[in-house]
């Protein structure tokens, strides 16, 4: 009968006539002598088909299919080894043992499970291992490895089980711990074999590992059993050698060999490449820290690495489940409250930040990751334990030197150095919702690249600040701070995230500790934290090898270092050593002071995260060191502490840096004012000052105007030492009115107008009663300026008056802000303060030429000599200046650019065209480079605001021709001077001879550059 036709029967037929189906099949297995395996494999499915629909109800029926079917996978020879059978056989035999297993009715299948049958099981048990060890058929393995669970009662399929309560649970432990060493030994080969076998073999194989594990070393089991509790009694002698008693030799001696099988499993499963095989490895973690954390306590390290190393697994699925078995762990507090296991992870955890230096040496950015994630793994559960670690002074000596060494900085960027920041372009005005909130600065580390390894030690750091004892830590890390310039940059950003995690911001817990630091505690803890920050020794450091800042940040520090010479190159310190034997700053050295600072700042910024508006009580202490570093002429420095102040505001509830600054502007003048009446010993006054002005708005300067004044005075004073500081504050006072005041052209920012309106009510009441003048006299004084002014534009000055403007103090022009002498309306505050900064009136943008023309001419003879008889730097900026004073004054400048500059500016062209001709790719670095770019972009826009004529057109032209570039700007001017002069350098037409005796013309080709500007420019 072939098996299909079984299904023409009813069950209850098949369950009534069961045995006597099952006999000539039964007896065909068990004729003696070879069979065929077709006919073998016909009976076993007839037996699979029947007793897939029917129920085995007797004892001995079961015991007796079990060990015939069992028979017909074994070889001839010997037991222990499969019979070498066609694959096709093998898989119905053992697929007819998990229906027999299945069809076992109630309390049968327990009469399997007795010492009596202890050899039937093991018997089948090795069958299977070693069909699922040796087999290459992928479906063979996975089918003896399921037909296995299903032998020792751990089958998840979707039929009914029986459950089994508390005292035959611990029958089977007894039992299968028999077996466990063979069936672990086995299938931990099998997990660690062949990729090749599939993911699904290897999956099922960890899965059976855990599973026969936690049924032989449940915590729960081994605390019922006692030392003399007596071994079952088995009738036969030899059956008894085979029962094992779960004492706590056996425990230790069986944890013992586990230890080592797991370890290997949890290296190679850890490592897999299908993200199902490290799920279950998470499974097998999960239930062995569950079931067997008291007798698999040598393997927990071991479980713990592979489970925090999971943690941030490239698969979504691992990194959740990872994450929810951390949480589970730690709400059954597992490690908190077993001292075996935090000693456990305390030592591997020490051992770790022993070889965190060299790993971090020796490992790639992947390994480095698995290494940090195991480390932040074990903080987290170790939890308020981790205090064991961090009590033992070796044990935080190395953790913290590792993080020392872990955390160091590249610092062999030229770019740091390089970026200045030399004015306020770009940085006036700046809205608070443009800047970045607590973003740090993006930082090179030497022993990775990876960003995300950098947020691995910052959660580390962070745990750590959490459950350690933040007064040790604090103390600790400050100490290295003090103790190293090579470790100070790292123990900063180390305090920073140490006091983040201390107030519980942005960290990764599995539980609560328990006690919260106090606000208090926090906000002593910061205080001296600033305070060694903001020490003169650790806040002003060399950044730069400019004349003036060296000497700025030299003085608080008491040491002479040379600067580089005036005039000398940029690079200076890239392409040659100094020939003084003096000392000089290192460009890593200056790279390093330059983050140290801006690690400070970011902690600024951190700090008032924590703390919120408790943080305004710092204000006094910690804005005024922060608003010197925004004025920095370091780019980075200046751009960290601008975002700094944004944190600050965040955290304190300021609207934006301007109502920051504002509110606080009464302290921070007063600490300006008395700073800039002792320069030498204060030098970064002005920075402050600048940095007010650069981020504040127009309601500012009514505080300001005394301390302008000083600023003046101190400029006046220190002129040789500290000109281009001052002169940057100048600089952006002007920038900041023309911001403020100046809309557009022709239009008046609304806070003018009302300081106008201001002023004319003021007039008007002061004016109450007195004679208004007459058209006629406003008409006459109209003319008589008009008059005034075109002498002045035409130069038609007496030498003596010009020479008594320069000397004569006050000059002439405030008589007109005296309202009393002319009837005159006084100037607006802005604009008299403008006026009174002479240094900087390019930046001025007014509308009344009775005020900018003479401060213009009084301006020109200093300009002329920094144009002609200064270093390249200073010729470059002073140009810069006057293309500015070009555009506002336009014609007034043209005879004196054509009598002073213009020889000048035409020979150096000339001069400096041949060495540009035959100069390399290094020579576009140099100043020259830069000076001769920037006349020969600007000299045509010159000799258009200026209106030049022919004569210094032509000189334009014959500067410029050498270079084969012409500036069309001179087409705009004279386009038929232009085009002449052209053609008489390239015609491209024969000359017509005239009758008579005129001499022949001599025409000369040049280059087709000539023909391409006529034909372009001219059209």
């Amino acid at each position: 009968m072939a098996p299909d036709q079984f299904v023409y029967i009813s069950d209850s037929a098949l369950q009534e006539l069961q045995e006597y189906i099952l006999f000539p099949l039964r007896f065909t297995l068990k004729t003696p002598g070879p069979k065929r395996e077709r006919l073998v494999q016909s009976v076993v499915q007839c037996i699979t088909s029947i007793l897939s629909t029917t129920c085995v109800k007797k004892q001995d029926l079961l015991q007796e299919l079990f060990s015939e079917l069992c028979l017909c996978l074994s070889s001839p020879s010997g037991l222990q080894s499969p019979a070498p059978l066609s694959e096709e056989l093998k898989l119905t035999v053992i697929q007819a043992l998990q229906v027999l297993m299945h069809s076992a009715y109630g309390d049968i299948i327990l009469t399997l499970y007795q010492p009596s049958t202890l050899p039937h099981l093991g018997f089948a048990v090795s069958l299977l291992l070693a069909l699922a060890e040796q087999e290459k058929a992928k479906q063979i393995k996975l089918s003896a490895l399921k037909c296995l669970q299903v032998l020792i009662l751990q089958c998840d399929c979707q039929e009914h089980h029986r459950l089994l309560d508390m005292a035959e649970t611990r029958h089977y432990g007894n039992l299968f711990a028999s077996f466990l060493p063979g069936i672990s030994t086995a299938l931990s080969r099998v997990i660690t074999g062949d990729i090749k076998q599939g993911h699904m073999v290897t999956v099922s194989a960890i899965r059976l590992f855990y599973q026969t594990v936690c049924l032989a070393m449940a915590d729960e089991q081994l605390a019922t059993i006692t030392q003399d509790e007596e071994k079952p009694s088995v009738e036969q002698s030899r059956v008894s050698e085979l029962v094992v008693h779960r004492g706590s030799d056996w425990v230790k001696s069986t944890a013992d060999k586990l230890s080592l099988l797991i370890h290997k499993i949890v290296e190679f499963a850890s490592l897999h490449p299908h993200w199902k095989v490290r799920m279950e490895l998470v499974e097998l973690v999960h239930h062995l820290m569950l079931k067997c954390s008291q007798s698999l306590v040598e393997s927990v390290g071991h479980l713990l690495k592979a489970l925090v190393g999971l943690v941030n697994d490239e698969s979504n699925e691992v990194q959740i489940k990872c994450h929810e078995i951390l949480r589970s762990i730690a709400e059954l507090r597992t490690v908190a409250e077993n001292r075996a296991l935090a000693d456990i992870l305390s030592e591997n955890l020490h051992s770790l930040a022993t070889a965190l230096p060299r790993l971090m040496n020796s490992q790639d950015d992947q390994g480095k990751f698995s290494t940090l994630s195991l480390l932040l793994g074990s903080l987290k559960l170790l939890g308020p334990k981790v205090n064991i670690v961090l009590n033992s002074a070796a044990h935080l000596q190395r953790l913290s030197k590792a993080l020392m060494q872990v955390l160091e900085l590249d610092v062999a960027d030229v770019k740091i150095v390089k970026e200045r920041h030399w004015g306020p372009e770009n940085s006036l005005g700046e809205p608070l919702g443009s800047l970045q909130h607590g973003k740090s600065q993006k930082k090179y580390f030497r022993f990775f690249s990876d960003e995300r390894i950098f947020l691995l030690i910052q959660q580390v750091c962070r745990v750590l600040g959490y459950y350690g004892n933040l007064y040790l830590l604090v103390d600790h890390f400050m100490g290295l701070y003090n103790e190293s310039v090579v470790y100070r940059k790292q123990a900063a950003m180390v305090l920073n995230e140490l006091i983040t995690g201390a107030a519980g911001l942005e960290v990764d817990v599995l539980h609560e500790r328990e006690t919260a630091v106090s606000t208090e505690d926090l906000k002593g803890t910061i205080t001296s934290i600033l305070e060694e920050y903001t020490d003169q020794a650790n806040w002003y450091l060399t950044t730069s090898t400019e004349t003036e800042g060296t000497s700025d940040e030299l003085t608080v520090k008491h040491s002479r270092v040379r600067a580089i010479p005036r005039g000398a190159h940029s690079s200076y310190l890239i392409s040659s050593s100094s020939p003084s034997s003096d000392p000089s700053p290192t460009i890593r050295s200056m790279n390093s002071n330059i983050w140290q600072i801006c690690i400070q700042l970011e902690g600024v910024g951190c700090f008032a995260y924590v703390l919120g508006k408790e943080f305004r009580l710092l204000l006094a202490s910690v804005l005024y060191p922060v608003l010197e570093k925004a004025g920095d002429s370091s780019l980075l420095i200046s751009q960290t502490a601008t975002g700094t102040m944004v944190d600050v505001c965040h955290a304190c509830g300021y609207d934006s840096v301007q109502n920051l600054i504002n509110a606080n502007s009464d302290y921070l003048v007063n600490g300006i004012s008395l700073n800039l009446r002792r320069v030498a010993h204060q030098p970064h006054a002005s920075r402050v000052l600048e940095a007010m002005l650069r981020h504040s708005d127009a309601s500012l300067l009514p505080l300001v105007e005394d301390v302008i004044q000083d600023a003046l005075s101190a400029l006046d004073q220190f002129y040789d030492d500290r000109a281009s500081s001052f002169l940057g504050v100048l600089s952006t006072l002007v920038a900041a009115l023309a911001q403020w005041f100046i809309v557009g052209k022709g239009k008046e920012h609304p806070q003018e107008q009302n300081l106008e309106q201001q002023s004319s009510t003021s007039s008007q009441k002061q004016g109450e009663g007195s004679v208004i003048t007459p058209m006629v006299q406003e008409v006459e004084q109209f003319f008589l300026d008009y008059i005034k002014q075109s002498q002045i534009a035409e130069g038609n000055l007496p030498a003596m008056e010009e020479e008594e403007e320069e000397v004569q103090a006050p000059p002439p022009e405030p008589e007109m802000n005296d309202s009393s002498a002319e009837g005159e309306t006084p100037l607006p505050a802005h604009a008299q303060i403008a006026k009174d900064v002479m240094r900087c009136i390019h930046l001025l943008s007014d509308k009344s030429a009775a005020i900018c023309f003479p401060m213009a001419h009084r301006t020109w003879p200093a300009l002329v000599t920094r144009l002609i008889n200064d270093d390249p730097l200073a010729v470059l900026r002073a140009f810069k200046v006057l293309c500015t004073l070009a555009e506002k004054c336009g014609d007034f400048l043209k005879r004196r650019f054509s009598k002073d500059v213009l020889p000048k500016l035409a020979g150096s062209l000339v001069a400096q065209a041949p060495v540009s001709a035959r100069a390399g790719p290094m020579y576009s670095h140099t100043l020259a480079f830069k000076l001769q770019l920037a006349v020969l972009q600007g000299l045509g826009l010159l000799c258009e605001k200026l209106d030049l004529g022919e004569s210094d057109l032509n000189k334009v032209a014959d500067a410029c021709l050498i270079y084969l570039t012409f500036p069309s700007n001179l087409m705009c001017v004279d386009p038929d001077a232009t085009w002449l002069f052209l053609n008489e350098i390239c015609c491209p037409l024969p000359p017509v001879k005239l009758e008579g005796s005129t001499s022949p013309v001599e025409i000369v080709y040049e280059s087709t550059n000539v023909k391409r500007l006529k034909t372009t420019d001219l059209i």
